[in-house]
């Protein structure tokens, strides 16, 4: 049975998918054989094979080879860079659950892990009534959530952890993100997080690092916990 984890995000452009790609090269180098995937994803660029979004290649380039099709990476690629719900009303697509679920047990079934990254922060529009935050209730998924250091911080992750086990998902722990190199009080902010966050610190990722190389901030005990 493989291990699947929700990335979620505080907000959008807080480095979710570097968090994923580090994630993924943490769980290659404790010898599972682990893939990424993007359930949806708006923004995508057209190519040769189609539209395709930076954030799944980006994860498919952290994975395990050989790689499965784009399409299961990434079942739902909308070409504007909008909420997904509204990119897919402009498209004529229709985004549901069960053909995001047959993609991801498709890679469960080849995978040791699944790293399932969402799209902006937890509570972003799909569809009438969906949610990103339902693919992690629907699925189960505990969930790792990425931390932004920047001004305004302390309040998106304190909303968000509230959020997520409302909904009555697992937050397993954070990640922090170094997005902003001139933030003040940075120590004093991590203490602060650590102190009122319901989960561990998984980790605090420099700037400028590479995933690859990144991968040395994380530690991933706690998730046994």
């Amino acid at each position: 049975m493989s291990t699947a984890l929700f990335v979620a995000g505080t907000d959008t452009g807080i480095g979710k998918t570097h968090a994923s790609c580090t994630l993924l090269h943490a769980l290659r180098a404790a010898g599972l054989r682990s893939t990424g995937m993007k359930p949806v994803a708006s923004g995508c660029i057209e190519t040769t094979h189609g539209l395709q979004n930076e954030d799944a290649l980006a994860l498919r380039a952290a994975s395990s080879g050989p790689l499965p099709p784009y399409a299961r990476s990434n079942p739902v690629a909308l070409r504007e860079p909008l909420s997904p719900h509204l990119a897919a009303a402009h498209e004529g697509v229709a985004i549901a659950l069960p053909p995001l679920r047959a993609a991801f047990d498709a890679l469960c079934a080849e995978h040791d892990a699944v790293v399932v990254e969402g799209v902006g922060g937890w509570r972003v529009p799909l569809a009438p009534g969906l949610f990103a935050s339902d693919i992690a209730k629907a699925w189960e998924l505990p969930v790792i959530f990425v931390v932004g250091l920047r001004l305004g911080c302390l309040s998106h992750s304190l909303l968000s952890a509230e959020a997520i086990r409302a909904d009555g998902c697992r937050l397993a722990g954070w990640i922090a993100n170094r997005i902003d190199p001139a933030m003040d009080a940075v120590e004093e902010n991590l203490a602060t997080l650590r102190e009122l966050l319901p989960a561990p610190c998984l980790g605090v990722l420099p700037h400028g690092v590479a995933p690859a190389q990144a991968v040395a901030a994380l530690d991933l005990a706690a998730l046994a916990a």
